[in-house]
């Protein structure tokens, strides 16, 4: 299965971005996870069609209304999980 790993980069810890990312991932019927990285990122993996990873891709510029995005690096990556979408 298709799953693709990003680094969100900006202000995105402390706004609620994991949580709207969990919300949109359940939405594209994605799974994968969402976690605070201690340089301030987020990394996403996001398994599913490619053309849901991509809708998440475009949402994940955006974030929430708190979050002041400055950057997506997008990678590919194995497909660690096909059951839900966490935080952590």
């Amino acid at each position: 299965m298709p799953a693709a790993r990003f680094y969100v980069s900006g202000k995105v810890q402390g706004v609620w971005y994991r949580s709207a990312t969990r919300e949109q991932a359940e939405r594209f019927a994605l799974c994968g996870y969402a976690r605070n990285l201690t340089d301030g990122r987020v990394e996403v993996l996001a398994v599913g069609p490619d053309g849901a990873i991509d809708a998440l891709e475009r949402w994940l510029w955006q974030g929430p209304p708190n979050a002041r995005v400055e950057d997506v690096q997008r990678e590919g990556a194995e497909a660690e999980t096909t059951r839900g979408f966490t935080t952590g």
